[in-house]
């Protein structure tokens, strides 16, 4: 569940122009709004069904390799970029039920890639037409139902907190895992209200470096340590005293960081020469996704670490969240 998007992706220096940031994600400004036409009009843009989640999702349905293994909830327009988005995930494996907004086209998501970094900026338009009403739907509620594992990314915040706490709560009320991600940094700034409601329902919390210094920011815990961060994260109260909070920190090349049990343990990662990595779009939805398809097989930690490191090594050496046929993960 989260905002469904069709990511425009081109390599070229948009970054001086539109005031764009390294390793990044914002929402669109009006001052944004050219770079889409701008990025369409370029010979080598490519398109790719996208949005945080659905990227983690169609990740963990190709890790998996069970057609049907996962599902996923989202709001397109009726255009032809939703037939698009519904067509691709359709082709990934992924039991998908959109919402389809009659008056806003589908989301978009520019991605300029700079070198080997990216930077993010979603105009949402349906994405962000989202309504519980679609969730609570007979057909859509039994798959929350029959589902043991939720994951929405932070970005669902700004669209639909009233779907996270339905989720959410049923997901304590019936012994499920829950989890959501910091997803960006002014996610941790501007909705913090939000994340404090929904955080002591999180089993798991993923971030990045970047995301959990923001957070330690605003909350005025007064370290930039990310161990530090991560445990007291961990240590954050909850609604449900049957699962422990566990949470996740990559740190891009260094390694990823896991908070439990009032420990922390460090993972590292696959490191790739400079020359081999095409852009990082995606590598933090990848990881997730790797992670996840572990972790519903009752996998331990480290294998769902290690999981979520080979989807994110996969993924850094292709344009944009794209993937081979099968992976060959062991």
């Amino acid at each position: 569940m989260d905002p469904a998007l069709i990511i425009l992706e081109t390599v070229f220096q948009l970054s001086f122009w539109y005031d764009l940031k390294s390793n990044d994600a914002i929402l669109a400004e009006e001052k944004h709004v050219p770079m889409y036409e701008e990025m369409a009009n370029n010979p080598n843009v490519e398109y790719t069904a996208g949005g945080a989640t659905q990227n983690s999702i169609r990740v963990a349905q190709w890790m998996l390799q069970i057609p049907g293994a996962t599902s996923y909830i989202g709001c397109i327009g009726k255009d032809k970029f939703g037939e698009e988005m519904k067509k691709n995930s359709k082709l990934a494996g992924v039991n998908v039920q959109y919402y389809e907004d009659e008056s806003t086209p589908t989301g978009t998501c520019a991605v300029c890639v700079v070198g080997d970094q990216r930077s993010l900026v979603a105009n949402l338009s349906a994405a962000n037409c989202y309504k519980s009403e679609h969730l609570k739907r007979p057909e859509n509620w039994a798959l929350v139902e029959k589902a043991k594992y939720y994951y929405i990314a932070g970005f669902f915040l700004t669209v639909s907190p009233d779907s996270i706490q339905l989720v959410s709560e049923h997901a304590a009320a019936h012994d499920k895992i829950f989890m959501m991600n910091l997803s960006a940094p002014f996610i941790c700034e501007f909705y913090k209200d939000a994340q404090e409601k929904f955080l002591p329902y999180m089993d798991f919390l993923f971030g990045n470096e970047t995301e959990a210094r923001t957070f330690s920011k605003v909350h005025g815990w007064e370290t930039e340590n990310v161990e530090e961060i991560a445990l007291s994260l961990s240590r954050w109260p909850k609604a449900s005293g049957t699962h422990k909070r566990i949470v996740v920190i990559t740190q891009g090349a260094d390694p990823v960081v896991v908070a439990e049990d009032g420990e922390v343990k460090k993972f590292p990662v696959i490191l790739l020469p400079k020359d081999k990595i095409v852009d990082t779009n995606g590598a933090g939805d990848a990881f997730v996704g790797g992670f996840l398809s572990q972790l519903v097989q009752e996998k331990s930690i480290e294998d769902c670490v290690r999981a979520g490191c080979y989807a994110a090594n996969v993924i850094i050496q292709r344009p944009g969240c794209t993937y081979p046929e099968k992976p060959d993960f062991n």
